[in-house]
């Protein structure tokens, strides 16, 4: 079992609070307004969605959209969410076959499925995700609206563009012809002012919603966009080979707070 590292922190540390949270994130104003019913009839068109992991305080209600698309879209049999290592321990690319227990419950662990994700640069290192929330904080809202689906977590420290596209290779060919969506978590622009981060930030969103892998990581890198997640979204477009994005919605968590500096978020879906 891999513990709650962020919870009571990030997230509310109980049930009945966590749940509560949640509820508001849908509900704020920023968020998508309204907190919707799973559709166990979706058309199931989504196969990645772009996801921030702030608290919740900050960013609960942007991450909100993509979940409540999801949700009218009709939820998956399995989820691999691919997450940075802010903490630089572990392996560059890492599974692991643990489950994960949050407020909520268990989430458990899709482990034949990680396996198969096992290959190439990917390895199995635990250490990669104990104290890693980028990938904890997607969980609760996947368990707000069904607690019987698998995940399965990849830690990426390793984020050149020829390592995240093998790893968006390796997670393509080991789902297969499975129901699968591919959550990339990151956060976009740290600790600018709001006019900068949006600046910055949608010339990497057009990258994304452009589906241009090679674009992203070279505007990013020519741009100095402090955006901790960009592997994980190549990783993400590679892997679903969608033919279509769209924003939900962007914001900064001093859209929340009014801050001088300010973190960006954003809700995208691959089709």
């Amino acid at each position: 079992m891999r513990y709650a590292s962020v919870a009571g922190q990030f997230y509310s540390g109980t049930e009945a609070a966590l749940l509560k949270e949640l509820e508001d994130c849908f509900n704020h104003e920023l968020g998508p307004g309204k907190v919707p019913e799973l559709n166990k009839s979706g058309e199931r068109r989504i196969r990645g969605i772009v996801s921030p992991h702030a608290g919740f305080m900050y960013s609960g209600p942007i991450a909100a959209h993509g979940f409540a698309a999801l949700a009218e879209d009709g939820f998956p049999d399995v989820f691999v969410i691919l997450g940075p290592n802010h903490h630089g321990l572990g392996s560059g690319v890492a599974i692991t076959t643990h489950d994960f227990e949050t407020p909520l419950g268990t989430m458990q662990n899709d482990k034949e499925l990680a396996r198969k994700i096992r290959t190439g640069i990917v390895d199995d290192s635990m250490l990669a995700h104990r104290h890693e929330h980028s990938i904890e904080v997607q969980l609760p809202f996947i368990q707000f609206f069904a607690r019987d689906r698998k995940f399965v977590p990849v830690s990426m420290l390793m984020q050149d563009h020829k390592s995240a596209t093998q790893v968006g290779k390796s997670v393509r060919d080991a789902i297969g012809d499975r129901d699968a969506v591919i959550i990339a978590s990151t956060d976009f622009s740290h600790y600018i002012s709001p006019e900068a981060a949006k600046e910055k930030d949608m010339l990497a969103i057009d990258r994304i919603l452009d589906l241009d892998t090679k674009g992203l990581y070279d505007t990013v890198r020519k741009n100095r966009i402090t955006m901790c997640g960009f592997g994980p979204v190549i990783a993400m477009l590679e892997a679903v080979q969608g033919s279509e994005a769209e924003l939900l919605k962007y914001a900064n968590s001093g859209d929340v707070k009014p801050m001088a500096e300010v973190v960006g978020y954003a809700s995208i879906v691959v089709r």
